[in-house]
């Protein structure tokens, strides 16, 4: 196949491609099984490799990826996005009626009325049709680029389908992003398993997922979209809204399907009252109606005020709420050690459960509703899913109530607490706290870290329940006759772990300070730091301006290292791990620094036949090199396994030496004569 075909053929699928992605996400109608699909989209994936200056931003290859964003840039949007004026009655609907007849001079205008959706509005420009950056809402004017984060959206496309139509030369397409609640759900599940604040409802999770610096994480949040209007539009012009949604809808966009243009105020408040119960129904959260103006004429006769349009209003519904008393709040430590203050409360009905226990996030959160101990609290449940303390009776006050004072220790080991201000948190950053041991020590002896073989999940629960393991340190007191005293020991595994521990105490200082969940702390900064300090007593000493000083380490980085060593239990933990022989000093000076690794920026590819891939990256750290995750212009060597992906193809267009897996082994096996 030469280039001129392969341009065509690759044409061909991207069309295809996107005919199905709006098929499944957008109307929800496929026409293949997932396996014919996934042939359609590897088929893409080879050619564009095949020629990568055929690829283009459009293309569904490109939805997917892992850039990391250094920030957002701030981008101007071609019409504002004002915020909507809010009503809260059938009276205020009616007064906003009123309004809309005197200013147009009709006795009757016809409205559509949405669903308002409880989420982010974002701005999608497309230019002839393709998609050209996504926006924020921002202040009205211009908003963060978010257009990596936005491409991750399934139901956003690329291109827009032209369905016969003509596609305007710019268009700006404005939406709602918004988590479904199967998938806040899951993602608070997976928070509170691993001792995270949650997301206090799915509309703050959208918002955070949205604004991720890296894009791929986003990907994995299952956000949707629903398109509502559109700004700007050059060489195209409507009627009607509903017939610029009936536009979008042709045009490859999701629309929320519940919309209905009304000939009457009557008729719109008869749609409010029906949502306001069927809400629930729906699988995503809504908190209102929006209620605008039919006929794009009068909207432009009716005009805008400096931060509202008048010929669109917002109704919200009335938050189910009940009233409770506090009865204490307890202090909940998570597997990262945050502490959530937890309010207990007399135990009330709320939208057909039974609440006495609510979230209230953190202190800053405490302070701000101003709420004491034995206060009447009005209740809700943010998204018809968590319970939250919307305000406090003070006017039920008797005198007897009481101060909710942030506590300076952990509950779960009586170690000072720190503050988090990145998360407006209180940390317990102790080793040895009980509440965060478990996951601790799984940490501790996992593959990139001490790499303890036998000291599985399984393993690491039973060592901590049975009191053989309080903290890292206490396994290298682990004895065969300890082990065989536990269940899931006979004589020959015991052995074996107790083993695996004896030889992990020789691994490099890096292995060890990842294995110390410093917070912020992974694998390459590790490395960075013993690279440059080569102990941890070393590290321990230094201030927060000298390690700031590395190339790789910031701000957020640099604080929490400090406060890690700043704790008195984990400098004892430290010093039992040395008195065990533990390795916390790294006198190795690379391998023969002098050799063709020796500085050089090293990327791996492909599946390995004889190598891990921490394997390989640690054998290239002993030998001098750097080992990096993407190719740039600044990469040295690409090592290529079997089935390399996309990292092939930059070496190529960099100019990048590319070295298969037996040539890289041969060449270290050289150097090492």
């Amino acid at each position: 196949m030469n280039k001129t075909q392969a341009k065509k053929l690759i044409s061909e699928l991207k069309a295809e491609i996107n005919r199905h992605n709006r098929l499944y996400y957008v109307e929800n109608k496929p026409v293949i099984s997932d396996a014919d699909y996934d042939k359609l989209y590897r088929k893409l994936q080879e050619l564009e490799n095949a020629y990568p200056e055929l690829v283009t931003a459009d293309s569904p290859t490109q939805k997917v990826g892992a850039d990391l964003q250094k920030g957002f840039v701030n981008v101007k949007h071609f019409s504002p996005m004002l915020s909507m004026d809010n009503t809260y009655s059938h009276e205020e609907l009616k007064d906003f009626d009123k309004r809309v007849r005197k200013n147009t001079g009709l006795e009757r205008v016809a409205y559509t009325v949405e669903l308002k959706i409880d989420g982010v509005s974002v701005n999608l420009l497309y230019r002839d049709g393709i998609f050209a950056h996504g926006a924020t809402r921002g202040d009205g004017e211009s908003g963060d680029d978010i257009s990596l984060n936005l491409k991750q959206i399934k139901s956003v496309p690329m291109t827009m389908n032209k369905a016969g139509k003509v596609v305007p030369s710019l268009i700006e397409v404005r939406g709602e992003a918004y988590m479904p609640r199967n998938e806040f759900e899951k993602i608070n599940i997976d928070k509170e398993k691993s001792g995270e604040p949650l997301f206090a409802n799915p509309r703050n999770a959208a918002a955070g997922s949205l604004k991720l610096l890296d894009a791929s994480q986003t990907g994995k949040r299952g956000l949707d979209v629903f398109m509502w209007g559109i700004g700007r539009c050059e060489g195209m012009q409507f009627e009607t809204h509903d017939r610029a949604l009936e536009f979008l809808k042709g045009s490859g966009f999701k629309i929320n399907p519940f919309y209905k243009v009304c000939g009457s105020i009557d008729e719109v408040l008869a749609i409010c009252d029906e949502w306001q119960e069927k809400r629930k129904t729906l699988p995503f959260d809504t908190d209102g109606m929006v209620i605008k103006v039919n006929d794009i004429r009068l909207q432009q006769k009716l005009g805008v005020t400096t931060k509202s349009p008048r010929w669109m209003i917002a109704y919200k519904f009335p938050a189910e709420q009940a009233v409770t008393k506090l009865l204490d709040v307890k202090m909940q430590v998570g597997r990262t050690g945050t502490i959530t203050p937890v309010a207990i409360m007399e135990p009330v009905k709320l939208a057909g459960s039974t609440v006495s226990r609510a979230s209230l996030h953190n202190f800053d959160e405490i302070e701000r509703l101003g709420i004491k101990l034995s206060d009447h609290v009005v209740i809700e449940k943010s998204g018809e899913i968590i319970p939250k303390v919307i305000r406090v009776l003070k006017e039920k006050r008797t005198g007897k109530e009481k101060e909710i004072k942030p506590p300076t220790h952990c509950p779960s080991c009586n170690s000072a607490l720190e503050r988090d201000e990145e998360e407006v948190a209180l940390r317990c950053n102790s080793l040895s706290c009980p509440d965060q041991m478990k996951e601790h020590i799984i940490h501790f002896a996992s593959r990139d870290a001490m790499d303890i073989e036998g000291m599985g999940d399984a393993v690491c629960d039973a060592l901590v329940k049975s009191g053989l393991v309080k903290d890292v340190s206490s396994i290298y007191t682990l004895r065969k006759e300890d082990l065989l005293k536990l269940e899931r020991f006979a004589d020959k595994s015991a052995e074996n772990l107790v083993a695996a521990v004896e030889k992990s105490k020789k691994n490099e200082l890096y292995r060890l300070l990842y294995g110390l969940g410093i917070r912020h702390v992974g694998v390459h900064v590790s490395w960075v730091l013993a690279e440059n300090y080569h102990s941890i007593r070393a590290i321990a000493s230094q201030t927060k301006d000298q390690l700031l000083a590395l190339n790789e380490i910031g701000p957020v980085i640099a604080e929490s290292v400090c406060n890690f060593f700043k704790s008195g239990k984990n400098l004892e933990v430290i010093r039992r791990l040395e008195d065990c022989g533990v390795k916390t000093e790294d006198t190795r000076k690379a391998e023969n620094a002098d050799s063709l690794l020796a500085g050089k920026t090293i990327v791996v590819t492909g599946s390995l036949e004889e190598f891990s891939r921490s394997g390989i990256e640690e054998l290239i750290r002993k030998m001098g090199g750097k080992p990096a995750s993407s190719v740039s212009k600044n990469t040295d060597l690409l090592v290529c396994g079997k089935e390399p992906g996309s990292k092939l193809d930059k070496a190529k267009l960099y100019g990048v030496k590319i070295v298969e897996e037996k040539e890289f082994k041969k060449m270290i096996n050289e150097v090492k004569k």
